[in-house]
């Protein structure tokens, strides 16, 4: 690998070209946001490699924009020096998961990196950080990868976390050994790190598992809210009805919690009071329910269709998701 000796070659330059091209790409974004929303995935990949060779003309950077095909690392490349990563998201935030750390698909003489990011909900719009300052977290698919958050704080990142900056990472003949070790450094008593397996390659989770005794009130609360609204079964009587949900908190959210049952069952049933009319004896789980109810309600919002259909094992939409939530909490509660 080439390792520049000027790692600010044509920098403000470049950094000019980026503030045009997220200029222009929010301004087509308030003129047409409907086609626009429509570029996911790949498809906005050689939209913003046109703009911006557009807007390279009469540049050091004109002639020199490359669009790089197949699985490689960046997706645009520009004067074999800089490049450009795209990612898009369809739903209202600024996270996702990104790239490997192990970069094995890098492409050569590439030095210093940007994420270009498209939030293609409504309303749509773009943001254009350098890699390293968006780069929050390390989770686990099937090898480590980095968490993206375009929110991110300056100083908050997993190279600050780590004292480590994110050159001197990725140069390493081995940058996993360096988080694992950073990771170990953190563990509180009964932790431990894990690896999940292959068949988990698109669900990332926490690189390390935890005791539901060891979760702030604010965690336990919301990991109840996401059970509620990924497993409507709960609010039925089958005795297996917590059986998902137990797999689910060790796989995707690496905790460990001995009774399942009795995050939802205990402090028996109670009163709840609509109107001027009280309710009694209402399971707890129900009780539970109607005191987070716009909390679980956000948390549908921003879970995409597809993953709710895998969860509900049946096809919905993100017009339809909450209605047909309610349809099926209401059938299992039928039970």
């Amino acid at each position: 690998m080439i390792v520049s000796l000027n790692p600010d070659i044509n920098r403000s330059e470049f950094d000019l070209l980026l503030q045009l091209t997220i200029t222009e790409l929010n301004n087509q974004a308030k003129k047409k946001p409907d086609a626009i929303a429509t570029l996911s995935g790949r498809n906005l990949e050689p939209y913003v490699k046109d703009i911006m060779t557009s807007l390279a003309v009469g540049t050091v950077f004109e002639g020199s924009i490359e669009l790089i095909g197949g699985q490689k690392f960046p997706d645009i490349v520009v004067k074999k020096y800089y490049g450009v990563e795209v990612k898009t998201t369809t739903q209202n935030h600024w996270k996702t998961t990104g790239n490997s750390v192990l970069e094995t698909t890098r492409v050569e003489h590439v030095e210093r990196i940007y994420m270009l990011f498209a939030k293609l909900a409504s309303p749509v719009e773009f943001r254009c950080r350098p890699y390293e300052e968006v780069l929050s977290d390390v989770v686990v698919t099937h090898s480590p990868r980095y968490l993206i958050d375009m929110n991110l704080a300056k100083g908050k990142s997993i190279f600050d976390k780590m004292a480590l900056s994110y050159d001197s990472l990725r140069k390493k003949e081995n940058p996993i050994r360096q988080i694992v070790d950073y990771y170990k450094s953190k563990l509180k008593p009964g932790e431990e790190l894990w690896w999940i397996d292959t068949e988990n390659i698109n669900r990332p989770s926490n690189i390390i598992i935890r005791i539901w005794s060891n979760l702030s009130v604010k965690e336990k609360q919301a990991l109840k809210n996401k059970s509620m609204v990924y497993f409507p079964e709960l609010f039925g009587n089958s005795n297996d009805k917590f059986g998902r949900l137990s797999i689910w908190l060790v796989t995707r959210e690496a905790v460990v919690c001995p009774n399942v049952r009795d995050l939802f069952t205990a402090g028996g049933k109670g009163e709840w009071f609509v109107r001027e009319k009280v309710y009694r004896n209402v399971p707890r789980i129900f009780l539970t329910l109607f005191e987070n109810m716009p909390d679980i309600v956000e948390t549908i919002t921003q879970t995409p269709a597809s993953e709710l259909s895998d969860y509900w094992e049946m096809k919905t939409t993100d017009q339809n998701k909450l209605f047909d939530w309610i349809d099926l909490v209401a059938l299992h509660a039928k039970k």
